[in-house]
């Protein structure tokens, strides 16, 4: 078997403390490591408003992770994720090459450029 690269994103109460938090990501994260993935990347994209109320909340911590793995560790890794009571809600992904580039275009920060504009290109 071959590793793929995928991406996992899940959402954590808002009851947690920043500590708290941290270590419950650490938790996931080493899980992953422990079984021999190798992470790519970790986003902490903060607290962010619900598009609709999850467990009669209406915010929630979002994470992202990065990583690559043999697709027999995705059903363990999903197991813990389901087990632990501060993940709301998770969505892991397959990344294909196009989404492989364009997750290291936006690590690189090329989205996050202020873009020229017409006018200020021709100075």
């Amino acid at each position: 078997m071959f590793q793929r690269n995928y991406e996992t994103v899940f959402i954590l109460t808002p009851v947690l403390s920043d500590v708290q938090m941290k270590d419950t990501v650490d938790k996931f994260v080493n899980l992953l490591k422990e079984e021999g993935a190798e992470i790519i990347n970790v986003e902490n994209w903060g607290l962010k408003k619900l598009a609709y109320p999850i467990e009669k909340k209406s915010t929630g911590f979002y994470v992202m992770v990065e990583f690559k793995s043999l697709p027999t560790l995705i059903k363990k890794f999903e197991i813990e994720i389901r087990r632990d009571e501060k993940v709301m809600r998770f969505l892991t992904t397959v990344l294909d090459k196009h989404a492989i580039a364009y997750a290291e275009r936006r690590r690189k920060g090329e989205f996050n450029k202020k873009t020229e504009t017409k006018e200020e290109a021709a100075k």
